[in-house]
Order: C-alpha cells, then sequence, then structure tokens
C-alpha cells in the first residue's frame, strides 16, 4: 500500500470526557486506543451500538472536538497539533455529514445560499455570480432540480430526503478528499435511503474520494462499504472487508451483530445469538476483555482467567484479510 493511496490514518486514538460522579471526578473514556485507515476511493463503515464511540471518533477526526491522545494524519499530516489558519487551510480536503438534515440546515437560509456557504467561508469562486452558478451545478448533481426553483426555497421547505440531499451538496460542492458521513440515512424513511446511499456512492466514484461511513446498522455497512470495523465500548475488536466478516465473523460480538441481521432465505438464517446484561459504561471499563461481562464464548469456554486480566489486541485472524481482538481466535 502506497501513502498517497492511504487516504487517512488513526493510531490510538483517545476521547475522554471528564464526569462527575458521586465518588469524584473522573473521565469517560469513550475512545480509547482506535486505529484506523482510510484509502482513496473506499469507504470503511466503523459501526457500533449507541455509546460505542463511534461518533467522538468522527468528531475527533473532524477535529470538531479535541482529542486526548493519539495521531490523525490526512494525506501524511497530523491534524491534532493544527489550529486556527492551519486547520482551516486543510477543511475544504474533508467535509462532514451529519445525521440530522433538520438540525443541520439553517432554515432561515434558502437552499442556495446553504450550498453557497462553503464557497463563501473558503473565499472560493470570483463572485456571487460564480458561486451560484457551481451552487447550481451541485444541487442538479445532487438530484434536486430543477435547481433554480429549489435554490429559491428555504430548508424547512423541504422534504427529509430533499434536506439530506442539500447538505451532501454543500458538502461535496468543495470536492472534498475525505467525507465523514455520521448516520447520514438514519433519519429518514426506508424507502429514501437507498437512494441517498446512491448519489453518496456516485459523487464517491466520481471525485475518488475517501468516506468514513458511521453506522449503528450492520446490513447497511455491509451493503454499502468496503470494509467494516466493528466498534465496542471505545476500541474496535474487529475490522476487514466487507462480505468476508460478514460471512465469517471472527469475534463473539460481530457473530451477535451479524446473527440477527434480516435475510430473505429462511435457509440462510443463522441461529440468533442473544447478549445478556448491559454494556458497561465507559466510565467503568471492566479489566482483561472489555466484552468478557457479555461474550457467550467466555462463559462457554468455563470462563477462562486471560480474558479477566488480560486486555486483547487486534490481531491477524490466520488465513483471512481480517483483524479480532480476541484472546481465543487461534
Amino acid at each position: 500500500m502506497t501513502d498517497t493511496t492511504r487516504l487517512l490514518v488513526v493510531e490510538d486514538l483517545e476521547v475522554q470526557y471528564p464526569v462527575r460522579t458521586p465518588e469524584g471526578r473522573t473521565v469517560a473514556r469513550a475512545v480509547d486506543g482506535v486505529s484506523l485507515h482510510v484509502n482513496r476511493g473506499e469507504t470503511l463503515a466503523l459501526v457500533g451500538e449507541s455509546g460505542s464511540g463511534k461518533t467522538s471518533t468522527a468528531n475527533a477526526v473532524m477535529r470538531l472536538i479535541e482529542p486526548t491522545g493519539g495521531r490523525i494524519l490526512f494525506e501524511g499530516r497530523d491534524l491534532v497539533p493544527l489550529s486556527g489558519r492551519a486547520l482551516r487551510s486543510l477543511r475544504p480536503r474533508f467535509q462532514m455529514i451529519f445525521q440530522d438534515p433538520f438540525e443541520s440546515l439553517d432554515p432561515r437560509r434558502t437552499v442556495l445560499d446553504t450550498v453557497m456557504e462553503p464557497l463563501v467561508v473558503h473565499a472560493m469562486g470570483a463572485d456571487r455570480a460564480e458561486r451560484e452558478a457551481m451552487a447550481l451545478q451541485a444541487l442538479e448533481r445532487s438530484g434536486l432540480s430543477p435547481a433554480g426553483r429549489i435554490g429559491a426555497r428555504f430548508t424547512h421547505q423541504l422534504s427529509g430526503g430533499q434536506r439530506q440531499r442539500v447538505a451532501i451538496a454543500a458538502a461535496m460542492i468543495l470536492e472534498p478528499a475525505l467525507v465523514v458521513a455520521d448516520e447520514p440515512v438514519s433519519m429518514l424513511d426506508v424507502s429514501l435511503r437507498a437512494g441517498i446511499l446512491g448519489l453518496m456512492a456516485h459523487m464517491r466514484d466520481q471525485l475518488g474520494a475517501g468516506y468514513l461511513f458511521i453506522t449503528h446498522d450492520l446490513s447497511l455497512a455491509w451493503m454499502f462499504a468496503d470494509r467494516i470495523a466493528v466498534m465496542y465500548l471505545g476500541r474496535i475488536v474487529e475490522e476487514g472487508p466487507s462480505a468476508e466478516l460478514i460471512a465469517a465473523p471472527a469475534h463473539p460480538y460481530t457473530q451477535a451483530l451479524v446473527s440477527v441481521i434480516p435475510v430473505p432465505d429462511a435457509r440462510d438464517r443463522r441461529e440468533r445469538i442473544v447478549l445478556t446484561g448491559e454494556t458497561p459504561s465507559p466510565i467503568g471499563i471492566p479489566a482483561g476483555c472489555r466484552f468478557q461481562p457479555r461474550c457467550p464464548l467466555y462463559r462457554a469456554l468455563g470462563e477462562p482467567e486471560r480474558c479477566r486480566t488480560e486486555d486483547p489486541v487486534l490481531l491477524p485472524v490466520p488465513g483471512t484479510a481480517r483483524s479480532a481482538a480476541c484472546h481465543q481466535i487461534a
């Protein structure tokens, strides 16, 4: 893999939030040593339940929050120490699509002004007429036609699907190299999701951009992403090519997630794995394997001491292109 192919490299990322408890002040370890990479022209899906740390990871990559530790290398340059003008100069190269198009768009602005705003912020386009022309083209590419009529509307006059297309147009008008998409279709009706994902895939292919795609829906990740990284309690527990990971998940947590993916043919259904107990708090991550308190394999093997005392790290799964963090994978 060449350096020019690897677009984003995250190394040992940590995000901690101060928390006050009855016992005193402590921290919630929302992201606890995450390493991942995104190549040009590919999509990496970061999958996890609510509270797994996936959105904190996305916000740290975008430098919307300050990481506590680690490195975020974008096109070979570490974003963590950058601030002010140095960071702003790079922002056109990496953009974000937010989960909620109802909250992320200003209802006081017209659609045209909303899509033009990134051009204004980053001083792109010779004048307003040129920026308007660029914004109208972006709306047309996003499937919002006739662009002139839709551009004159306010965002609150649009449907949910149209609003998300506006958000995509505003993010992609700068032709970024990296797009971080945080649950971009979770607020939309199921009937609209395929159209939005198809639009995102088309734009990715046109620009050769890399996507970090955040989702709680493993089946959606399977459909849309080239690779999947499964996150649990602040840590990636398995990573690999999407089709391979779904066909033969290695980590017990991934196995449980895959077991509940709906399949059309009853003969292809897997026995559902039911996890017991609640996910531990990031304030008090258990010793050893953080999945051990809920792990069916741990109980089936007689509760091995190593699982209670040693924190597993991501290691290659023999004979595959995947990595997993489990002591029981030989």
